[in-house]
């Protein structure tokens, strides 16, 4: 009988790339979070008075961003994650077929 070894593999325990895979894991979401916030948050509502005079599409940058901006950044996040984590997973070996 074969033996699988389990161990390589990041995703289903053990071995000793476990950590390395989720620790860039974590990484990647928590930058990707960062960058979330500050476009919803950070331009949308917190610093919409300092991008008040600069004006895209016939209305001011912050009101842009907390429109429709941060609905383009966030679907960005979405393909660079992806991109990303299949890249990542090349990397340990854990691709999908």
């Amino acid at each position: 009988m074969d033996e699988q070894n389990t161990n390589a593999d990041p995703k289903r325990g053990g071995g000793k790339d476990q950590g390395a895979y989720w620790a860039t894991n974590i990484r990647i979401i928590a930058g990707c979070l960062v960058i979330w916030a500050l476009v919803s948050f950070g331009f949308g509502i917190i610093l919409r008075p300092l991008l008040a005079g600069i004006e895209v599409g016939g209305t001011d940058l912050g009101f842009w961003f907390a429109q429709q901006g941060s609905i383009l950044v966030f679907l960005a996040l979405i393909f660079f994650y992806a991109w990303r984590m299949n890249k990542l997973d090349r990397e340990y070996g854990v691709e999908e077929e």
